[in-house]
């Protein structure tokens, strides 16, 4: 009996979370561990699902980096890096849109598995993400920057109960298909749709003081004081572009934004609808 009322306890607890989102969009960026492996890629689609079924409308964006450079050794193509940014000539743009937009499909037939309605949508075909050719890194070909969103087609899937699931490839202003950094065209897409909670799923508990150590684990974090832990090195290599998403997103007018572990039982039910919600979050 007592599992049974600690099972209504945790629905009780639930319950004012779903009143303050039902009916509003929560973007998810995944990556890492939750895409790569399917015992937790389920986990995390599951709660997704759960999400949509009590009246939230989450929209899911997703990378593919490590299957972008797998499909490109097995065509015999050595993947090449500036500062972190995939130098994307012709014919590895057209890897990567192959190889998002398989994972893309895979995605949605798992959603749909699981009991839920998505559909799969590329930031170019869709015409959700515009971009301007990125310079700041000299000429990586075609690897682009978010200029404008365009919300009407998500708008339109949430409104009746669709997921969203989208890669990010988006369209040049010479028509062109450019590759998109999923973490910047996360953040875009969450302040374009004003959606309340913007979450970063990824393969550590959140920021942590000392990386080797779980316990120092920062919960909440003001963007005043990002830059400081970034000059000290607890933020760090591909922390960074995440945390620069949160930012972005908060200061696009997103209220809350959260790092959180992907590979945690649950984590994106955790983090909404508990008291105490896991991972660091940052706010503004």
């Amino acid at each position: 009996m007592k599992e049974y009322i600690a099972k209504a306890q945790a629905l009780v607890e639930a319950l004012p979370y779903i009143q303050k989102f039902r009916g509003k969009e929560i973007l998810i960026k995944y990556g890492g561990a939750a895409l790569t492996y399917q015992e937790v890629r389920d986990m995390v689609l599951q709660d997704i699902v759960f999400m949509s079924c009590v009246g939230i409308r989450p929209i899911l964006i997703h990378g593919g980096g490590k299957f972008i450079t797998d499909a490109m050794k097995k065509k015999g193509v050595q993947s090449q890096f500036v500062n972190g940014l995939r130098v994307t000539d012709k014919a590895t743009i057209e890897v990567v849109n192959e190889t998002l937009a398989e994972l893309n499909r895979s995605i949605v037939k798992d959603i749909e598995r699981l009991g839920g309605s998505a559909v799969g949508l590329s930031g170019y075909d869709a015409e959700i993400l515009n971009v301007v050719k990125h310079t700041d890194n000299g000429d990586v070909g075609f690897v682009g920057d978010v200029s404008s969103v365009n919300t009407v087609a998500l708008k339109e899937l949430t409104e009746f109960g669709r997921i969203p699931v989208i890669f990010p490839v988006g369209k040049g202003p010479d028509g062109e298909m450019y590759n998109v950094n999923a973490d910047e065209a996360a953040a875009n897409i969450a302040a374009a749709m004003h959606v309340p909670k913007f979450m970063v799923l990824t393969n550590v508990k959140g920021i942590l003081r000392d990386p080797a150590n779980e316990e120092t684990l920062i919960p909440s974090l003001h963007v005043s004081d990002t830059q400081q832990l970034i000059d000290q090195k607890i933020i760090s290599g591909g922390m960074i572009p995440k945390v620069k998403a949160c930012i972005d997103a908060l200061q696009g007018g997103v209220q809350k934004a959260h790092i959180i572990d992907g590979r945690i039982t649950h984590a994106l039910l955790l983090e909404i609808f508990t008291d105490q919600g896991i991972g660091t979050e940052i706010t503004l």
